[in-house]
């Protein structure tokens, strides 16, 4: 794609606050219908990720080269919408035996995505709450997804046989627990590249902390991302209407 100056792009987008023209990153290329943005370039000084998304800028993701983000606005939070044809269900992951698990098995299921830790300040409440929205629903199309994870002050330090055996000893957890995974930085699982890119916040955004989740449909879709704190009891309306829908 040729490159075009500075006052062509603005021809065609809203101008952007504070980006200045002697701070243009040369690797940035645009068509009258679009602005690409190289992520591998450092972000211009002055060009504000919010000032990105507030115009509407689509941007290339980092983690799915080639593929293009649309920011959206809902409930005052700004998401990341990866325009791709993939689902969760084109993914295959470990499960706790480190056996592969294809999640094209899962076609058609609403899923609750979360990414679990043992020694979480979190950890009782939310894995006491899972367990009771998984009986309630598992028959009518449900599923939760656990991936523990030890990127989060080091609070799922065991082994996958550790992990299984404090979840169902304790919480008595029959929701699939998966193999331990990273959520976050260069060895990122991608499952969760796929779950970032389609509800971050900029560009994907990071996993804050133990216990975020994602909500996915049925097509494969994911629909919400809730913080951490978010309790699963909280989640249980959303998980209503996409069983009803």
């Amino acid at each position: 794609m040729a490159s075009m100056g500075l006052s062509t792009i603005f021809s065609v987008t809203a101008p952007l606050q504070g980006f200045s023209q002697t701070n243009a990153n040369p690797s940035w290329a645009s068509s009258p219908a679009m602005v690409f943005v190289n992520l591998s370039s450092r972000t211009p000084t002055g060009f504000s990720k919010s000032t990105l998304l507030h115009h509407g800028l689509p941007v290339q993701s980092s983690e799915f080269p080639g593929t293009l983000l649309k920011s959206s606005r809902k409930a005052g939070i700004v998401y990341a919408r990866a325009a791709t044809e993939k689902s969760i269900h084109d993914f295959t992951v470990k499960d706790i035996e480190g056996k592969d698990f294809s999640l094209n098995k899962l076609k058609g299921k609403v899923l609750l995505i979360v990414n679990v830790a043992s020694k979480c300040g979190l950890t009782s409440s939310n894995y006491t709450e899972l367990s009771h929205i998984y009986e309630k629903y598992k028959t009518q199309g449900f599923e939760i997804l656990a991936f523990p994870c030890n990127q989060f002050g080091g609070q799922e330090p065991g082994s996958n046989a550790d992990i299984k055996q404090f979840a169902c000893s304790r919480f008595k957890a029959e929701f699939p627990i998966f193999d331990k995974i990273d959520v976050n930085g260069p060895n990122t699982a991608p499952v969760y590249q796929f779950l970032k890119s389609s509800a971050g916040g900029f560009l994907g955004d990071l996993i804050k902390w133990n216990f975020e989740k994602f909500l996915v449909d049925g097509n494969g879709k994911v629909v919400e991302r809730y913080p951490p704190t978010t309790s699963p009891f909280q989640i249980e309306k959303d998980i209503q209407k996409l069983l009803a829908a």
